[in-house]
This record gives structure tokens, sequence and C-alpha cells, in this order.
């Protein structure tokens, strides 16, 4: 916009300029401390960026639309067909196959034992009109046999399908636990796939390189890149050692990553994949081409309680996808953490995209972010700090020998315990679950209620007896001939079976939910939940401020806070303390009205029966006096919510 005739009348504004400003706002309060932000990798995020000069802009496979994609997730083949009807009518135009005991499924996926099952699955669904990405876990070989069956069966060629048959071994055994069979193994099996699939011109891909696994252990931006990049990698070799050429494997292959609530990383994550693999490809002598990368909201940030908020949560994620370069995206349910989705929760998660896509036209322009000083700036941030993790795990042997060894999941669980403890203090704040709380939600619609088991552990069955090594076109054969899928599976079962030690499959928002979950069953023995009596000090404006404050801290944990208009003597405060049936207490003002009144109340509040006496507030210089007259607890920003919460549901619980 520097053409402007009327900013060309206006002196252009300088980078000194707005610091001189901004260091009157601080006075002497540290730039960086206040302003600058920093990611789990420790990347620096500036308050304002100029813009980028020289950016060179990244592509989706295809230009245009990226691809509208909903989960087939039911168990029952008829229901599942049902709902991807209806979501294909709908406006979608791909699905993903989501099969049982597929990490992804959490709990669900449609239960295909043979080819007839996938046909119910997929009836009246055209597969040469949409896209088709197969999510079988440790179960993928075999769930490709039958979907290469079943293109047989109803006389499609291979050449006309838009096909993922996400084939990852890597992904599927760090979620898992277990390989069926050596890396040399699985290379052989993924080079006789690769070499069959040829020969019948299939043009899908069918090898899958998946973060999602990374993500939902509460990796880093980087780590994620990182982990996929060498699973690409270590494809791209399996395949060469295999006869294939190097061109031939990386057109054999596609990425997916998960897109959160964060914008800005988001956005950059996705971009910095394009570059980090075309240095990869360059590394290997190949002229760089655009990559297939998929996207899926994230399972990490969906949350059980105040369930609608996930809808802000995904549209962003979505919004950030489209715009970082995704060919196609999957939107999780709003109410995925809580069961399977019906149809409802189903057509939201579609026309999350349909708005974006049809009303904002956010894939009218190929790279939105290109030239954006904050998106590039974060973009090569990235790229800097996955590839050099990259090189890390390639030093360790390869991302194999890494999760053999237990360091990549070392370096995992280091970040994730920083996350734990973001989400803890609330540093990292989740809305509707550690902020702004609502206790009085009510119940949302699911088809079935989440299984009790909902990580990653037994994830894959396994073949009673092996019989056998079998190559790729005999199990399409086998598939078309009616085989069952412990039949097929049978032919994986291999004495050289590696395992590690898998990854957790984690929410941030559990702990909270455990919290509340107390909160729950204590209301539904007594007809009521615990309860905090707020000793609101003082005139409204005085105590409004840290009563709201003190309300949601407490409502985060299902402690339903008792206010009142505010209580003005030690008789008065006694009186509505008893009167509440309250065990715990809060005592809520100005930093002022508390050096007046704040020891009385808490001995007052003591008297009257209070096993646990809050104060809204950091201690201060009167920490000693406060302590000594009966106030157990401080509450402010930063404070270890969680450690308070669970404190004082087990007072409020409490019985006497």
């Amino acid at each position: 916009m520097d053409d402007l005739s009327l900013a060309a009348d206006f002196p252009q504004a300088t980078r000194e300029q707005w610091l001189k400003l901004v260091e009157g706002v601080l006075k002497g309060a540290d730039f960086q401390k206040k302003l600058v932000a920093r990611t789990h990798d420790g990347i620096a995020i500036q308050p304002l960026y100029p813009k980028a000069e020289g950016s060179a802009p990244v592509t989706r496979e295809q230009a245009g639309r990226w691809r509208v994609s909903q989960r087939v997730d039911h168990p029952d083949p008829a229901k599942a067909n049902e709902l991807a009807l209806i979501d294909l009518e709908g406006g979608a135009d791909a699905l993903t196959l989501v099969t049982r005991k597929a990490p992804a499924g959490h709990g669900f996926g449609v239960s295909i034992d043979t080819i007839d099952d996938l046909d119910r699955t997929l009836t009246g669904v055209m597969l040469d009109l949409i896209h088709l990405r197969v999510d079988a876990g440790g179960h993928g070989r075999q769930m490709a046999a039958l979907v290469l069956a079943l293109a047989e069966r109803r006389g499609h060629k291979l050449s006309d399908l838009s096909l993922d048959l996400g084939l990852d071994p890597l992904s599927a055994m760090t979620a898992m636990g277990r390989m069926s069979a050596s890396w040399d193994a699985m290379a052989q099996r993924m080079g006789d796939t690769l070499a069959h699939l040829t020969t019948q011109g299939f043009a899908g891909r069918a090898f899958l390189a998946d973060g999602r696994v990374y993500h939902e252990a509460g990796a880093s931006e980087a780590q994620e890149l990182a982990a996929v990049l060498d699973t690409g990698l270590s494809y791209l070799r399996g395949l060469e050692a295999q006869g294939h050429t190097l061109d031939a494997a990386r057109r054999a292959l596609s990425f997916l990553l998960v897109a959160d609530a964060d914008e800005f990383l988001t956005v950059a994550k996705l971009r910095a994949l394009r570059r980090l693999w075309a240095r990869v490809e360059q590394a290997c002598g190949l002229e760089p081409r655009p990559i297939r990368l998929h996207a899926e909201t994230a399972w990490r940030m969906s949350t059980r309680r105040d369930p609608w908020v996930n809808m802000l949560r995904t549209t962003v994620a979505a919004f950030s996808a489209g715009i970082g370069g995704a060919d196609a995206i999957t939107v999780l349910p709003f109410t995925a953490a809580l069961g399977l989705p019906d149809a409802f929760a189903r057509r939201v998660a579609r026309n999350t995209q349909l708005v974006l896509l049809d009303e904002s036209n956010l894939a009218r322009v190929a790279d939105p972010a290109a030239g954006a000083g904050g998106f590039e700036a974060l973009t090569d941030a990235l790229c800097e700090k996955a590839w050099e993790l990259f090189q890390e795990i390639e030093r360790e042997g390869g991302i194999l020998e890494s999760l053999k060894g237990e360091t990549l999941q070392g370096r995992l669980a280091a970040v994730r315990a920083q996350r734990e403890k973001a989400v803890a203090t609330r540093k990292e704040p989740i809305t509707g679950t550690s902020e702004f709380p609502n206790i009085g939600e009510a119940d949302v619609t699911v088809l079935m209620p989440m299984p009790a088991m909902t990580d990653h552990e037994g994830a894959a069955e396994q073949a009673a007896a092996p019989s056998g090594e079998t190559s790729f076109p005999s199990l399409v054969q086998m598939a078309a001939a009616g085989a069952t899928l412990p039949q097929l599976a049978a032919t994986a079962a291999s004495s050289s079976a590696v395992a590690v030690a898998p990854l957790p499959s984690i929410r941030t928002a559990e702990p909270f939910e455990r919290l509340r979950d107390i909160s729950d069953a204590y209301r539904a023995i007594t007809g009521a939940r615990p309860q905090v009596f707020l000793a609101n000090l003082g005139s409204v404006a005085d105590f409004t401020a840290r009563a709201t404050f003190a309300k949601n801290f407490f409502e985060a944990g299902g402690i339903e806070a008792i206010i009142n208009e505010g209580l003005t003597d030690q008789q008065s405060i006694e009186k509505a303390f008893t009167e509440s049936k309250a065990k715990i207490s809060c005592i809520c003002s100005t930093d002022e009205i508390y050096k007046l009144h704040a020891p009385a109340t808490a001995r007052t509040l003591h008297k009257a029966g209070s096993k646990l006496i809050f104060l809204a507030g950091r201690p201060g210089e009167d920490q000693e006096e406060l302590t000594e007259a009966g106030i157990t607890t401080f509450i402010f920003t930063g404070c270890d919510t969680l450690k308070v919460l669970g404190e004082a549901l087990d007072r409020a619980c409490a019985e006497g």
C-alpha cells in the first residue's frame, strides 16, 4: 500500500520511532519479557514484524480449493455408510476411512473384516468422484489390499482413483509400541507393495508420514516437523533399497500435519514442511515438486467440558491449515472427545470448511501468507529449528533407532512437561475449561459415549499364528476371495517384530476434566456441587475484579462459587458463611481493604468452620500476618491452579 496517494503525504514510520513510543508505555519494564513471547521450541514471537522481502511462495499440489474430508468412523458399516453419504451430499468431497483399532480412531472406527464389510461401508460412494484416505494404523497393508480388491470388484481402474492408502508403519509403531517385522522386512513389503501398485497404474499415494502421534504426545512444532521429515526420508531410503527410484518413491509419499488453534504457528508449520521437504529432495538430487499435504485439527486441543468452544478452536485450525497450504483438511467434530459424533456435529465440521472456502474464498490465493513478515519469520525459524532436530534424529541412526533408544521419547516428554506446567498455571489457558468455565453446562448428544480406554494401548490386533510372508498381489487376491482381516494380518506376523516405548495420546484439558469429574460424582451423591464461599469485602467496585477471578478459578475445578453483594462486618461474614453450608472460603477485595480487614475476616471464617481459607491476590509483605490469621492459600495469576483446586476439592468434598 506504499503507492497510495494519501499515504504519500505522510512520512514513513520507522521501527526506531515505534520502539521509542513503546519504551514510554513500558516505563522501564523489560521489552523482551513484556512483549516477546516464546514457543516451546524457544522461537521468539515479536510483537511487530516488518514486511518480508524476497520471499518465495509455497504452493499446494494442485492450485485451487483444498479437499473437504470427513472421517468415516462409526463401528457399524451400514451406519458409517449412512453418515458418509450425508457428508458427501452436504459438500464434502473426500472421506477418511478410519478403521477399528486405528490409533486415530480414539476408541472408534469402522469394523471392517472382509471386502463385503468395506463394500457396505462405501455403498453408493462413487470412488472415482471423491478422494479417499485410509487410516488403518497397524493394519494399513491389509486394508490397502481390501481397498484395491473393492476397486477391482467395482470395475475401477486405479489410475482413475484419487487414493491415499496411508501406509505408515513407523508412525503406527510409535503409537502402538510394536511393528510386526524388522525394518528390513518392512521395507521389503513396502517395495513389493509399490511395485504392484505401479504395474496396476496406481496414481495415488501409498505411504504417509504422519505427525499426529507426535503432536498428541505433546511435541513442539519443530519436533513434529522433524519426526515427519525423518519418517518420510526413512521411506525414501527403504524404497530405494528395494530397487525403486527416488523419484518414484517420493511420488508415492504424502504427509499429514496437525492444525491447532495457534494460527501463526500452524500456518508457519505447514509452510515450513514444504520448504524442508524440498531441501530433502534437493539433497537427493531431485528437482523439488509440491508435496501432497493433509491436515487434521488437533485431538490434543479438544475438550469434553463446554465442547461448543471446540467449534471456535477447529475454525481457527481449519482457517490456518487452509492458508498454510493444506491439500486436504479433516475437521474433528466438536463432540469428538465425548464420544462418537452425531450427524449435527459432523455437519458443523464440514460446514466450517465450506464457509471458509465458499464465503471467505480462502483458496483463491495460492499462498496468502507469502511476504507477511510474521508468517515468513516464523516459517524461517521453524525450518531452522526443525532441521536442527531432524539432524539430531539422523545422528542417532534415524527415527527408528531414536525410538528404540527412547531418546526421541525423552525429548518429547520434556516438552510435554513444559506444556503441562503451562496448563496447570493457566499460562496456556483453555477457554471453557481452565478459563471461563461453564459449570452449569448442558449435556451434548453423541451417538456412542467414549470407551473407557482411549489411548493407543492395545490398538493393534495381532494374528494368532503366522502363516508366512505373503506378497502384496497375493494379499489383494486373498482379500478379493473373501479372506478376513485376521487371516490377512496373519501374513504379517513375524519373529522379528520390533518393540518400542509407545508415545501417549493426551488432550491438554484432561487434568481439569478429571477435577470436574470429581465434582460431578459428588453432585450425583449429594445433589449439589462442592462449594466455596466468597467473602466479598467492601463495595462492588472493591471486590468485583477479584471475586470474578476467584469464581472462574474455583469453577474450573467444579467448585461452585457462592457470591454475595458485599459484606461489611464480621458478624455478617460469619452468618453468611454458616448459612451457605460451604466448607471452604475465599476472601476477595482490594489490597487496601486486605490490610485493614483480611486478618480479622480470616479468623472469623476459621471460627465459623471454614476448613480452608483462600485469599484472591498475591500475599505481598503481609503474608506472615495473613497466614497466622488462618489464610491457607493465596490464589493469583500464575499459581499452580491444578494443585490448589485438587486440595480445595479434597476439603470441599470431605464429610463432616
